[in-house]
């Protein structure tokens, strides 16, 4: 059984949207201001899921594969 990451990186943004890794990084800062998070804190798919529009299980078929 393989465990799905729970957590998404800039690299991983790069990946599903096509952009670069410097706007991975923003944008996970604009999720983390959104949430009203800490600096340290992760972002879950969920809430790249809900902050981008994207459907979560696309989000977690990519993290299956990259895992």
């Amino acid at each position: 059984m393989k465990i799905i990451r729970a957590c998404i990186y800039p690299k991983d943004v790069q990946c599903i949207t096509g952009r670069s890794e410097r706007y991975g990084r923003k944008l996970l800062r604009d999720i983390r201001a959104y949430f009203g998070k800490a600096e340290h804190q992760f972002i879950t798919s969920e809430e790249f899921a809900e902050y981008s529009g994207i459907d979560v299980e696309i989000i977690n078929q990519y993290l299956k594969q990259v895992s």
